[in-house]
């Protein structure tokens, strides 16, 4: 048997160079009793709670792989909602950082979480066009709702009333009864995407944001309260005949609104319109928490803010409005005209500013603060976080911009990486920024500004480095002053590649002028010192037929190898820069390549997603490898090695051994493009950088990689994937309507169906193997040793019925309706009995009774249909009744009285619509008639002053 080669894994160390994704939003968060200070940003999968003061990161809120696309923080401040792109939500605990409830509903990506006004519900929106309520308390579902066509844009709560409110991209904004589950009203005023809305003045007004620069608002009316409100009024106009006329055109009113069967429970009209100054579409549209102040912004980096006026200061400002046109009137003409004043839209949601941010805007947060300033933070499309206050009691408010963090990141793509030669330092280079990291401790430690770097290198010493331009130029950098020492026209074009010569005096670049230039390293006099310092020489230049894209040498310095536009890579001598070989078979142009430490293998990568491996001996192609789903952007070999690292579009880093053709392993973290990577000098260390802004580290492990191991978890995680892509199952006797489960089918539901199975199938075989040593015993007259299970034994020697219930209560609470879905029908039988025996103990009784209650629903009809069950049934029957009053009284006077209580309010209500509807008048009138009495009053005063007018 031959030797297996052993392989090391390379495992994630870090994640750095990011600020904030531009994917989910931002949200200000309460932490260490401080609000307006500390704001959450989705950072790839991870989310980062930053200090806006400090400019500090003070928390991160772990994430798997998927990447963050919502976030929702609770009303206590304790919790923070987080959506990903698979479809689950998260909630985090603020104080320890740790995730305390997983949901997994949703097929595709979170769009919109929005909780309660108490914090028990949580609602989420998805791509997958459904909206599904959460309970947080019980950590479960409640409901799936559809009804929406396309991606859901916003979700909100009405905090009075049990009703939700969503919007979406099908034009349409919903309304559901949260007590029915239906959808009762659809707004169609929309004639493109809904991006957002607000809920403002006390929920008494809606505000929607649309693709273009209108905000719609609509007055809401609940039918209920116009019934409360008008209904005494109305019966007792009988003996009040003055005031007939106008309660009667109340009563009218209230009719014609039952007449409408989707206006049974709120009444939507469109009130009018106000106009933003942006004329593209609605990014975000939000309110604080107050509901006093509105903002929105669209594409560009303009903030919108908007003042709501009160109850109170819209009733000052009518008063003022009265005095002036009486006033105005008065100077007119002798008597006064009737006339009405009204408050404009424009009047009562005022412009306060607008805010210009550095960059484009792709959310933002609101909160006011105890002293009058409103603070708002700003997630930006280039890694940047913005804050700023705004001054309310100025005359003219002008926000002021507080902080601004940035020094964490670049603010656009990394093209280019580089290690230094004792594997400490790090450099990245961007369009306008290059910067030093420290690789230990992952701190920015230099950043010069640049122009757009396409490649860079460490001089040898590690105390300059260079950088190729998009531009042709070479600039040379101090890092011991972070400046800029020379700046040279190297190439026409852009500079595509540099590389260092293996004798360390000087480095050669490739460019899109079809030339490859040699350079030196010289000592110059420099003007401002006496010290010389470093400088480039160029001492020959090779001219091509085509643009250069990648120049490496080979490490004995003999041979230089070019990539060329025309899909071929061309081998040259170094001395004498004649034509040694050319190395042709890629379909699209040569991105990458690199030379092994013996000069045997060329590893190339092209556009067309192939990875060639050749010799340079005599130019053969030894085999082909379909490396990435996408073009491959980097290739470089792990020093003293036939093992190289590939980066390819597709988002995946992947390690190939280039003597067996064989694919190692693949590093999966980054969620969009892989521009670049970069092995440090001792090949522990890998680190890349990709368009989701990040840069991550990755460090070789002395954990061995069995490639048949690795083969097997990759098949896992494909049924993993294939298992979530499933269809659901259905429901016995449940129509595919508006409503549904709340769960979905995942691995996890199917792995605890699978232990409650195997804990049932033990529990039959001990019980069958007790009744057998029972027999035994029995024939041989005395007691004969039980032989314990060892798996009961680990559990401390527990019976087989307690072991289901342990296994039972380990299922997730979010996981257990799906669980008990998936579970075949011969274990239900089985499982109902236990049931019985348990709530007989009064163990987990509401754990119990909701899996009963679903285990009858979905399995009604074998159920009933089944004779050896009619007995279970009649028992469990028995045995719930008798386990709740005997709950009752174990736990005190407490729940009975509850119950009591509950009993009595049900039947007084039940006997006051009875004697409504009997005698058609108010129950208990004689209490309310002075209250009604004094607000008819009012009202009837009010209208005389606007009747004057």
């Amino acid at each position: 048997m031959g030797l297996t080669r052993q392989y090391l894994r390379y495992e994630p160390a870090a994640l750095f160079g990011l600020v904030a994704s531009a994917r989910a939003g931002v949200a200000f968060v309460a932490l260490r009793g401080e609000q307006g200070r500390y704001a959450a940003v989705p950072a790839c999968e991870h989310v980062f709670v930053w200090d806006t003061r400090k400019g500090e990161k003070v928390l991160i809120l772990k994430g798997l792989k998927q990447q963050v696309s919502c976030l929702c923080p609770s009303p206590d401040g304790l919790h923070l909602a987080v959506g990903y792109e698979d479809g689950a939500i998260r909630i985090f605990n603020l104080l320890s950082g740790e995730s305390t409830i997983t949901f997994n509903g949703h097929r595709a990506a979170v769009t919109a979480l929005q909780y309660d006004h108490l914090g028990g519900r949580l609602v989420s929106g998805s791509k997958d066009t459904e909206v599904i309520v959460w309970d947080v308390i019980n950590e479960s579902g409640l409901y799936r709702l559809r009804g929406h066509k396309d991606v859901i844009t916003q979700v909100l709560f009405l905090k009075e009333k049990n009703l939700l409110v969503t919007c979406a991209k099908d034009t349409l904004v919903k309304w559901w009864d949260l007590d029915t589950q239906h959808c009762f009203k659809t707004l169609v005023g929309h004639r493109a995407e809904v991006w957002g809305m607000a809920l403002l003045s006390k929920e008494r007004r809606l505000i929607t944001g649309s693709a273009d620069s209108e905000l719609r608002v609509w007055d809401l009316t609940y039918i209920q309260e116009v019934k409360d409100r008008d209904e005494p009024e109305s019966k007792k106009s009988k003996g009040s005949p003055s005031s007939g006329a106008e309660e009667n055109t109340e009563e009218d009113e209230t009719l014609e609104l039952d007449e409408h069967p989707e206006e049974r429970i709120v009444k939507c009209s469109k009130v009018g319109s106000i106009m933003r100054e942006g004329r593209d579409r609605v990014v975000t549209l939000g309110i604080d928490r107050m509901g006093k102040f509105l903002a929105c912004h669209g594409t560009d980096a303009v903030l919108e803010v908007f003042s709501v006026l009160s109850e109170e200061e819209i009733r000052k400002k009518l008063e003022k409005k009265i005095k002036k046109a009486r006033k105005k009137a008065k100077q007119n003409s002798e008597e006064e005209p009737e006339m009405s004043v009204e408050l404009s839209l424009q009047e009562e949601i005022q412009r306060v500013t607008n805010v210009k941010a550095s960059s484009k805007i792709k959310s933002f947060d609101l909160i006011l603060s105890p002293k009058g300033e409103l603070k708002m933070v700003l997630l930006l499309q280039n890694n940047v976080i913005e804050l700023y206050n705004l001054d309310l009691s100025a005359q003219m408010p002008q926000a002021v911009r507080v902080s601004r963090i940035t020094i964490g990141g670049h603010r656009s793509d990394v093209r280019t990486l580089a290690f230094s030669s004792d594997n400490i330092a790090i450099l990245s280079a961007a369009a306008e920024s290059v910067k030093i990291w420290n690789r230990s401790t992952l701190q920015c430690i230099r950043t010069m500004e640049c122009e757009y770097a396409l490649c860079s290198l460490f001089v040898p010493g590690d105390r300059q480095v260079i950088v190729g331009t998009k531009t042709g130029k070479l600039q040379l950098y101090d890092l011991a002053s972070g400046s800029l020492i020379e700046t040279l026209d190297a190439h026409d074009g852009a500079v595509w590649s540099i590389a260092l010569s293996p004798d360390q005096h000087g480095f050669v670049t490739g460019g899109a002028d079809k030339c490859v230039k040699f350079w030196e390293f010289e000592l110059v006099k420099d003007e401002s010192s006496v010290q010389k310092r470093l400088s480039m020489k160029h001492v020959r230049i090779l001219q091509l037929d085509e643009d250069v894209l990648c120049v490496r040498y080979s490490p004995n310095q003999k041979l230089l190898t070019v990539s060329l536009l025309d899909c071929t890579v061309k081998v040259f001598y170094v001395d004498t820069l004649k034509f040694f070989l050319s190395l042709y078979g890629h379909k699209l142009p040569v991105l990458c390549m690199d030379i092994c430490y013996d000069g045997t293998l060329i590893a190339t990568g092209s556009a067309d997603r192939n990875v060639k491996i050749w010799g340079l001996d005599f130019g053969d192609c030894h085999r082909s490898l379909f490396a990435h789903d996408d073009s491959v952007m980097y290739l470089q070999f792990v020093p003293k090695s036939h093992l190289f690292f590939t980066a390819g579009k597709d988002g995946k880093i992947k390690q190939w051994d280039a003597d067996k053709f064989e694919h190692i392993q693949t590093l999966q973290g980054h969620h969009q493009e892989v521009w670049c990577l970069a092995l440090s000098p001792n090949g522990d260390y890998v680190v890349s950088a990709s368009h989701d802004k990040s840069l991550r580290l990755w460090e070789r492990t002395r954990e061995s990689l069995i490639l048949e191991e690795e083969r097997e978890m990759q098949q896992e995680a494909e049924y993993e994937e294939s298992v979530a892509k499933e269809e659901q199952p259905v429901v016995a006797g449940e129509m595919q309507g508006e409503t549904g489960l709340a769960g979905k089918k995942t691995i996890e539901t199917i792995k605890a169906a699978e232990k409650i199975m195997e804990a049932i199938e033990l529990y039959r075989e001990e019980t069958a193997k007790q009744k057998e040593h029972n027999a035994i015993c029995k024939a041989a007259g005395k007691e004969v040793p039980f032989p314990v299970n060892p798996i009961l034994h680990a559990y401390g020697n527990i019976t087989p019925s307690a072991y289901v219930l342990e296994v039972f209560k380990k299922v997730k609470s979010s996981e257990l309706e799906e669980s008990l879905l998936v579970l075949p029908f011969s274990y239900v039988p089985d499982l109902l009995r236990l049931f019985n025996e348990y709530v007989q103990q009064g163990s987990d009784v509401e754990l119990l009774c909701r899996a009963l209650l679903f285990l009858l629903k979905i399995h009604f009809g074998q159920i009933t249909s089944n004779q050896m069950l009619v007995t279970v049934i009649e028992n469990l029957k028995k045995t719930t009744n008798f386990d709740y009053l005997g709950c009752a009284s174990q736990c005190g006077a407490g729940l009975s009285l509850q119950d009591v209580l509950g009993f009595n309010m049900a039947g007084l209500q039940f006997l006051k619509r009875e004697i409504e509807a009997k005698d058609e008048v108010t129950f208990f009138a004689d209490a309310t008639e002075r209250f009604e009495e004094k607000r008819r009053k009012r009202k009837k005063k009010e209208k005389m002053v606007l009747a004057m007018l």
